[in-house]
């Protein structure tokens, strides 16, 4: 019998966009992009934290830039013509409507399906470390790729 692998009731099995943050890959369920466009200069907001870029005017919709690799703590490195804002679709739990946000990513990698045996669970590192943002770990070949909650990063921070 083969174990599913699964989030609050979600199949993680599935195509998924990855890229990368400094030395490490990431990946997000392909449904939840909406596009991929460069990098542009945002207009800040007052009063917002430091990885909560601005925003931009997207087609006539305002979409808030979020920086990950501020927002994962990593080192802040200069952009490069690799840099890109994935727009990504939000739900808030119990909306309907749909939001969409903008991930600055250090490069965008390729689309994968990656199915459920290739998938573990995030490793437990005890009570003090919060990993629920990571849905799960995709095993591919000798990499890995942390699949991510894209919700609970951007909805965690109740900026949008």
């Amino acid at each position: 019998m083969t174990e599913t692998i699964s989030h609050a009731g979600t199949q993680l099995d599935g195509k998924y966009l990855t890229f990368i943050l400094g030395d490490e890959g990431y990946g997000i369920p392909v449904l939840k992009v909406r596009e991929i466009i460069r990098l542009r200069e945002t207009t800040s907001l007052p009063k917002m934290p430091p990885h909560v870029l601005g925003v931009i005017n997207m087609r006539g919709k305002i979409v808030p830039v979020f920086d990950l690799r501020i927002r994962f703590g990593l080192e802040n490195t200069n952009q490069n013509s690799r840099t890109c804002v994935i727009v990504t679709q939000i739900r808030q739990q119990n909306e309907s409507e749909i939001k969409l946000v903008g991930l600055v990513v250090d490069s965008v990698e390729e689309v994968i399906y990656i199915s459920n045996d290739q998938i573990d669970p995030p490793p437990d590192f005890g009570e003090n470390i919060e990993l629920n943002y990571i849905q799960g770990i995709g095993k591919l070949g000798d990499n890995v790729r942390m699949l991510l909650d894209i919700d609970k990063i951007i909805l965690e921070e109740n900026c949008i």
